[in-house]
């Protein structure tokens, strides 16, 4: 079984007692939390219970912003990759589904990332949502201002890593709709 993140989208935010009443799909990325991940939970970022597994180990944040963030990056990511069809491709798809799925808030679930490589995975997404993603969307923000364009270059250089993530109505891990 592959590691993943898992990115669902859900009108409520999940709490100790109850799951939002309808959680999107959004998508899942082999062995890492990718760029596009973090971006997407990158405004209005919180650590809430886990939708998966026992520990407070999942991340929400505000869909609206998280979103109009990750699109700007591929507009500016895409401008030196005019004539990639797989990026255009990647961006069609990204884009089309997240309009599908769209709710206030993106969730976030790491479990099975912070599990690989931490014995306190509670502290490891702490600092996930308190250091990686703020950092990351810095950098993003940055870089569609036209401040930041070596990063630029080093995210169009290996852009499959930070946004070709599986995209679908059902991942690994899905919820009753």
């Amino acid at each position: 079984m592959a590691n993943r993140s898992y990115l669902y989208s859900a009108d409520s935010m999940p709490s100790e007692a109850d799951l939002p009443p309808r959680i999107r799909c959004i998508s899942q990325h082999n062995w890492d939390v990718p760029l596009a991940h973090k971006l997407m939970v990158g405004h209005g970022t919180t650590v809430v219970p886990s939708m998966i597994w026992n520990p407070p180990i999942g991340i929400a944040a505000h869909y609206a912003e998280g979103a109009a963030l990750l699109l700007g990056l591929l507009r500016a990511v895409g401008e030196g990759l005019e004539d990639d069809a797989d990026f255009a491709e990647c961006v069609a798809r990204t884009t089309a589904h997240l309009e599908q799925q769209q709710a206030k808030y993106f969730i976030l679930e790491t479990g099975e990332i912070v599990s690989m490589t931490s014995d306190d995975p509670a502290a490891s997404v702490r600092s996930l949502a308190a250091e990686d993603i703020p950092d990351a969307v810095a950098e993003a923000e940055a870089a569609i201002a036209g401040q930041n364009d070596a990063w630029l270059a080093s995210v169009r250089a290996d852009w499959q890593s930070h946004f070709a993530s599986f995209y679908s109505k059902a991942l690994y891990f899905s919820f009753p709709e």
